[in-house]
């Protein structure tokens, strides 16, 4: 992606429309964060953002349920597309409790992100997939590669997180999210913590920092389509490729920032 050895993001924010797609979101996220109701209601408009995302990252892996049904329902154990919707709440729940850990250690964050996804469910849970272990990932069919290209693109990943960069808070997430896709680094539930983790850099990283800004509902509403055609971008590691990537993240963030400034109007209409 660069030959930048000492910071690797770094270009990537260069790359054409990139510059223009961090502005455009920095300036979304700003107006809702200037919204009145985000005054006194902020942790209102947190916890429903953190619903809507879970159950868009669930759609994008097979379980597209209503919102009204999943905020119903209790009992998420019966069938694989109930499953699926548990996980991606859990891990909602979860990825805030886990920033003061990211930026020391990724790559504990990936396994517990995992092991709350899944589970007890197996031995397979928490650690990265080995040879020969089979992998279910609904939506992305991309090769998928070995156990250890996934193990030493994970410790490449982890360096990049823990040496920091000057790259913007969307290039990084968008990096995070991509490679996770690409490796699909666990048995189950690779694409909910790729998606998890992506909130966690953009949360993190001090440009959404109330978590009010779901990137996940935005992946959702762009379609499986476009996001998977985002994504063979990403997998293609040109600069076309990578700036389509960034740029279409960049449209999940603003998009999730609508989202969430309608819940921020029906709240001070008081219909929420």
């Amino acid at each position: 992606m660069s030959t930048n050895a000492a910071d690797p993001l770094a270009p990537l924010g260069s790359l054409p429309g990139v510059p223009e797609a961090v502005d455009s979101v920095r300036k979304a996220v700003d107006r809702v964060y200037g919204h009145r109701v985000m005054r006194r209601r902020s942790n209102e408009v947190s916890s429903e953002a953190a619903l809507r995302g879970a159950r868009a990252s669930a759609a994008l892996s097979g379980a597209d349920w209503a919102l009204e049904e999943v905020r119903r329902r209790s009992d998420f154990s019966g069938d694989p597309e109930a499953r699926t919707v548990g996980a991606a709440l859990r891990l909602g729940a979860e990825a805030g409790q886990l920033l003061s850990i990211w930026r020391q250690s990724p790559l504990r964050v990936l396994a517990r992100l995992h092991l709350v996804a899944a589970g007890d469910a197996g031995e397979s849970v928490g650690r990265p997939r080995q040879a020969g272990e089979a992998v279910v990932e609904p939506l992305i069919d991309a090769p998928l590669p070995d156990a250890a290209e996934v193990a030493g693109r994970l410790d490449g990943l982890a360096d990049l997180i823990v040496t920091g960069t000057s790259a913007p808070a969307l290039v990084t997430a968008a990096v995070v999210h991509g490679e996770l896709l690409a490796l699909r680094p666990f048995t189950s539930y690779s694409g909910l913590v790729a998606r998890a983790a992506e909130r966690i850099v953009l949360v993190g990283s001090g440009l959404d920092p109330k978590a009010i800004c779901p990137a996940e509902v935005g992946h959702a509403e762009q379609g499986p389509t476009a996001y998977i055609e985002a994504f063979e971008g990403y997998r293609s590691g040109t600069p076309e490729g990578m700036a389509k990537w960034i740029t279409h993240c960049g449209r999940a963030v603003e998009l999730g920032v609508r989202e969430s400034t309608a819940v921020c109007e029906a709240l001070q209409r008081g219909a929420a």
